[in-house]
């Protein structure tokens, strides 16, 4: 199959990676601001993994040219924070053909609706099909241009659908010989919802802000950064999370439970178990508090759950609180900012039972 991946990050470099290793013929873009990693791939003419993946995968393409990326592209990964996902639907908009597939992965709440509108889709156009998952298939980082660390390629417990959501076991059915673990979502507010990086990232972020500046993110995360008094922070929102789910019909999993399953952790409770997730090990902290740990996971994931959660009659004091203490410390006000939201999105005005329907 042909495909490409639009975003040249650590995530989007593991997906190619992968891709390509399984087979397929794989084409990565990027944006010209962005060209110190797609550089190394063209001259090397693949990507080297290490890790829970390893070895060297063959690139067709690394470039900046989107008409020669998405040239005959089958599907289509877009693969980077949240505010890349509209960047490229708009890059996309006249390279759109029937019979494709995009998948926005990770959704970062509302993804594959903030792409169809960026590129000029219909909520319920089905011609090119798009769809989300809740998080990325891989815990990764860049080590250095065209070399990857994989710490963790999820076995389970990563969700997609399609939107409109009949669509997912055909989206499903198509990457099934890369990502056979990946599991069917009610809809795209239940990837959204359980998309857990707004309940992790600005708890610890917070709770670790001096040793951020002071330090430049010289410790540990997860096995630093989460102390148990952290981990009641974390848990505190997971439930109003859990809490907006049910009130649309959802199971949303807890983070440790989820965690488990992905391969993550080992316990299903909120302090030790991140410090000795095995999946967390070894993943250094930010280097500044100017980050997508808070700018992302704030401003687009917690401020759309408490938008959602104010559209369906659900309290999230604490969502609500993190909001507020984080438009402090940045200086900035990201409730205002709104976004990514479900008004902005096209779906403020649906109700409990529209949403569902998605």
């Amino acid at each position: 199959m042909k495909i490409t991946v639009l975003g040249a990050g650590a995530g989007g470099t593991a997906t190619a990676f992968d891709c390509a290793a399984h087979g397929h013929q794989v084409r990565l873009f990027d944006f010209p601001q962005f060209p110190h990693n797609i550089k190394a791939i063209a001259s090397q003419r693949g990507i080297h993994a290490e890790g829970d993946l390893m070895g060297f995968s063959v690139i067709d393409y690394a470039g900046h040219d989107i008409d020669e990326a998405l040239a005959d592209a089958e599907l289509i990964y877009v693969v980077g924070p949240a505010y890349s996902t509209e960047a490229f639907g708009n890059a996309m908009a006249d390279n759109l053909h029937p019979g494709q597939t995009i998948i926005v992965s990770p959704s970062s709440c509302g993804g594959a609706l903030a792409f169809k509108q960026a590129a000029g889709l219909a909520l319920d156009d089905e011609s090119t099909l798009v769809a989300e998952t809740s998080t990325l298939q891989y815990a990764v980082r860049l080590i250095e241009p065209g070399r990857v660390r994989v710490f963790l390629k999820l076995k389970a417990g990563n969700l997609l659908a399609a939107l409109p959501g009949r669509n997912t076991a055909e989206i499903l059915k198509l990457i099934a010989g890369v990502y056979p673990g990946m599991e069917p979502a009610e809809n795209v507010i239940h990837t959204s919802l359980q998309n857990a990086n707004p309940i992790i990232h600005p708890a610890v972020t917070l709770a670790n802000a001096a040793r951020i500046e002071g330090t430049g993110g010289d410790f540990l995360f997860y096995e630093d950064g989460v102390t148990d008094s952290v981990g009641r922070i974390i848990e505190a929102l997971d439930r109003e999370r859990i809490a907006i789910g049910a009130r649309l019909g959802l199971e949303i999993l807890s983070d440790p439970e989820m965690g488990v399953r992905q391969g993550y952790m080992r316990d299903n409770n909120y302090g030790s178990a991140y410090r000795n997730a095995p999946g967390f090990t070894g993943i250094g902290a930010q280097p500044k508090l100017d980050h997508r740990y808070l700018n992302e996971d704030v401003g687009y994931g917690l401020v759309f759950m408490s938008n959602l959660a104010k559209q369906v009659g659900i309290e999230t004091p604490t969502i609500d609180s993190i909001i507020k203490v984080t438009s402090v410390l940045m200086n900035r006000d990201y409730a205002a900012e709104a976004v990514r939201t479900p008004e902005s999105l096209g779906i403020g005005d649906l109700g409990v039972e529209e949403l569902g329907g998605l």
